[in-house]
């Protein structure tokens, strides 16, 4: 088995991300982080993910003074601002997953980890820490971080891995992830927000950029969405 630290949020393409290492014989270490954030649960639905799949372990880290650093640089971190309804580049969080895959090598090194996973996919073009470039990129400069122990044997290298660096797109990606998870799927959590309480129930609020993303992709997989929206 692979040995893999895999970052999890809590939404779909997180969520069918480790569904599919877990699939082809991966020993899951997950990592899910609270950055300050609008939405805490998608923190708390990764929970939900991991104890349906049995990873070996979850730690969810705290790095929420981000939030302080990020003042009003985009809108996830940012309560006073606006969430769109399509793209925006005040969605994007400066440096994100650059910070994440940096601390999930940080454990990977540490419990002699082969791979370094996350969820971007070929179809997340709107974002540069979600890019094959960028991928690659990072690849080399965590490994040149750890060049010496890796060359005494002291260290394994490591390989940063997403589904876009495999050419898989988010509808080919929710098909993987369905096959495993099934209806447990619908509890993941995309909305930008919290959500809108209904009938004691959290439900997402299906306007923001990621609820639209989540309701096309699940038409584009031919999948009967049974996600609940507030509309």
């Amino acid at each position: 088995m692979i040995k893999t630290v895999c970052i999890i949020s809590g939404g779909i393409d997180s969520a069918c991300t480790v569904a599919h290492l877990k699939n082809n014989k991966h020993d899951i270490h997950l990592l899910t982080f609270y950055y300050g954030q609008r939405s805490r649960t998608e923190v708390e639905r990764s929970t939900i993910i991991a104890d349906y799949l049995h990873v070996k372990e979850h730690k969810i880290v705290d790095i929420s003074f981000m939030k302080e650093f990020y003042t009003k640089s985009n809108v996830l971190t940012d309560t006073n601002s606006l969430i769109p309804g399509k793209f925006d580049y005040s969605i994007v969080v400066p440096v994100r997953n650059a910070i994440f895959i940096s601390i999930a090598s940080a454990l990977a090194f540490s419990i002699d980890a082969e791979m370094v996973a996350y969820g971007a996919h070929k179809d997340d073009l709107n974002y540069p820490d979600c890019r094959t470039e960028f991928v690659k990129s990072i690849n080399e400069m965590i490994n040149l971080a750890e060049i010496d122990g890796i060359k005494k044997g002291i260290r394994k290298e490591i390989k940063i891995w997403s589904p876009a660096m495999d050419d898989i797109g988010k509808k080919e990606l929710l098909k993987i992830g369905y096959e495993v998870l099934a209806d447990k799927l619908f509890e993941t959590w995309s909305c930008y927000t919290d959500g809108i309480k209904h009938d004691n129930e959290l439900i997402h609020c299906g306007k923001c950029e990621s609820c639209v993303n989540r309701k096309k992709a699940f038409i584009e997989a031919g999948i009967e969405d049974k996600t609940s929206y507030n509309e």
